[in-house]
């Protein structure tokens, strides 16, 4: 049998009543409360019944799913469920990190309420910018249209989904031109994503610098488990290149495509899915088709995992 990844879930995956089934497990409301504890407000009740709007907000939504995804491997642990590397999709990569120890529960819940409150702050100050997916054109192709489109306005390719799927970001003028050059091409789909922020572009700079004391000052130590990072696609272990890795993936793009290639490289063959959703999931089959894949956030499926991988 090949080696087992754990990959965590970013932003989008959240829903109302996450996490409700894991926090019934001793565990489970341990690390809810100790969250609730940390952030000064009932995270535990935001999850569980929101409102929805009020979970959407990105200084909300961090801690939310970075919790449920770390909860969710603590179940898996007492499984005995260990990974062989791991690896998060943008605000996930704390996820992985602090699965793989490198981060503690409450440094990581504490730096990821932070990183939403300084994005929130800088996109309120951006003003007609966002995102857009591009489906069913390559990603060179994706990137030589985004460098066309940006003579109408600031876009890149931030998010290398799977081979078919690249998000752009930045200012509405040039993700309009770039969704109309990419149309001509032979895109399915050139669609704006609902969010109101340019995340992974070159226009997050000032929260970049403006989030790199927190992460200068934060706890981090070296990975128990090598941690494939965003902007490198590449395993991490030390933590000062952790630190660096983490500062520049908030303007920096997510090499999602090329972290699950170098995993395969490596002899995985099953990823787990680590929180809410299953929208890696569905990166996956696109990916890697002959891949095992599974999603697990309640005690029952990490149960039926275990008994999967028996």
């Amino acid at each position: 049998m090949g080696k087992l990844a754990f990959i965590f879930p970013g932003q989008g995956s959240q829903y109302v009543g996450m996490g409700a089934e894991a926090a019934a497990a001793k565990t489970g409301g341990d690390l809810f409360a100790l969250a609730d504890e940390i952030l000064g407000f009932p995270l535990s009740d935001l999850c569980f019944h929101g409102p929805e709007e009020e979970l959407k907000q990105t200084y909300n939504t961090q801690p939310a799913v970075l919790t449920v995804s770390l909860i969710a491997a603590a179940l898996l642990a007492e499984k005995g469920i260990r990974p062989a590397l791991t690896a998060g999709h943008s605000l996930g990569e704390y996820s992985a990190l602090a699965a793989a120890g490198a981060l503690s529960f409450a440094e990581a819940v504490a730096l990821v309420r932070k990183r939403g409150e300084i994005m929130a702050a800088t996109t309120e100050k951006i003003t007609g910018a966002g995102m857009a997916a591009i489906i069913g054109l390559g990603a060179e192709a994706v990137v030589d249209i985004c460098a066309r489109a940006s003579e109408a306005g600031v876009v890149e390719a931030v998010n290398f989904n799977s081979p078919v799927q690249t998000i752009i970001s930045g200012e509405r003028s040039g993700l309009e031109r770039a969704m109309e050059l990419a149309k001509s091409e032979g895109a399915k789909r050139a669609m704006e994503l609902p969010v109101s922020a340019p995340f992974h572009s070159s226009l997050m700079d000032p929260a970049a610098e403006l989030f790199r004391p927190a992460l200068e000052a934060a706890r981090i130590g070296d990975a128990a488990v090598a941690v494939v990072a965003n902007v490198s696609a590449r395993p991490e272990t030390a933590a000062e290149e952790i630190r660096a890795n983490l500062i520049g993936q908030v303007n920096g793009p997510v090499r999602w495509t090329e972290s699950v290639e170098y995993m395969l490289s490596q002899g995985v063959d099953t990823f787990v899915e680590v929180g809410p959703g299953k929208v890696l999931l569905g990166l996956m089959k696109k990916i890697a088709p002959d891949a095992a894949a599974y999603a697990v956030e309640t005690p029952a499926q990490i149960d039926e995992l275990a008994a999967a991988l028996a």
